[in-house]
């Protein structure tokens, strides 16, 4: 049974020359290594991602919830950030 399937892609100009680059520059030994590379690469980025969504923003989003008071709206942080950076420009 194989492992691969062929597939026919069709690219922008610049990338089919990215990619035949890169062979020709002998970092990879064929065009399909380049795609395959850059799909771990996205699979690796979508990866990192939802890690970050799950450990840090979900629990942050979940305490939000059970403590709505703790929120600010949107006047309020902009105030806050204006306030911060003239404080910050003064001490210069």
């Amino acid at each position: 049974m194989r492992t691969t399937q062929q597939l026919s892609v069709t690219l922008p100009i610049e990338m089919a020359a990215q990619v035949r680059a890169r062979v020709a520059a002998g970092e990879y030994a064929s065009e399909s290594e380049v795609i395959r590379d850059g799909l771990r690469a996205l699979q690796a980025r979508e990866k990192a991602v939802d890690a970050w969504l799950r450990n840090e923003i979900a629990p942050i989003y979940d305490a939000l919830q059970s403590e709505p008071a703790r929120t600010r709206s949107i006047s309020e942080l902009k105030a806050t950030l204006a306030a911060e950076h003239e404080n910050a420009t003064k001490t210069r």
